[in-house]
C-alpha cells in the first residue's frame, strides 16, 4: 500500500500571482474610485478603507491558491505640491512572496496603494 505525497511546500508557477494582473487590478480601481474625486480630508479614511477591501478582494480572485495571506496598505494625501517618500521592508520568501506598488494622482490628491503577498507555510 502505497501513497505519493500531496502535501506541496511551495505552490505551483502556474498557481503564483502575476504581478501584471495584479497591478491592472489596483490602477482601475483607483481610476474608477479616485477619478472624479477632489480631496475631502473628511472622506479619506472611508475612501481607503474601500480601496482597501476592493483590492484585497480582487486580488484573492486572481490567486488560486488560497495561501497567500494579503496585507493592503492605502495612503492618501492632499496635492500641494511637495514631495512624499513612502518606504517599506519585508523579510520573506522571494520565491513565493511578493510586493506591488501602484499610485494614482489628479490635481487635488495622490494615492499610494502597496499591497504585500505572503505564501502562508
Amino acid at each position: 500500500m502505497s501513497s505519493s505525497n500531496t502535501y506541496t511546500i511551495h505552490p505551483s508557477f502556474e498557481k503564483r500571482i502575476q504581478s501584471s494582473a495584479v497591478r491592472e487590478c489596483i490602477q482601475v480601481i483607483l481610476s474608477d474610485h479616485l477619478g472624479d474625486k477632489d480631496y475631502s480630508r473628511s472622506d479619506v479614511s472611508s475612501w481607503t478603507r474601500i480601496i482597501s477591501e476592493k483590492v484585497r478582494n480582487k486580488i484573492k480572485e486572481l490567486g488560486e491558491d488560497k495561501r497567500y495571506k494579503t496585507v493592503v496598505q492605502v495612503i492618501i494625501g492632499e496635492m500641494r505640491g511637495e514631495g512624499v517618500k513612502i518606504g517599506s521592508r519585508c523579510l520573506w520568501d522571494a520565491d513565493t512572496d511578493n510586493c506591488f506598488t501602484e499610485s494614482f494622482r489628479n490635481d487635488t490628491l495622490f494615492c499610494v496603494v502597496a499591497v504585500f503577498v505572503s505564501y502562508y507555510y
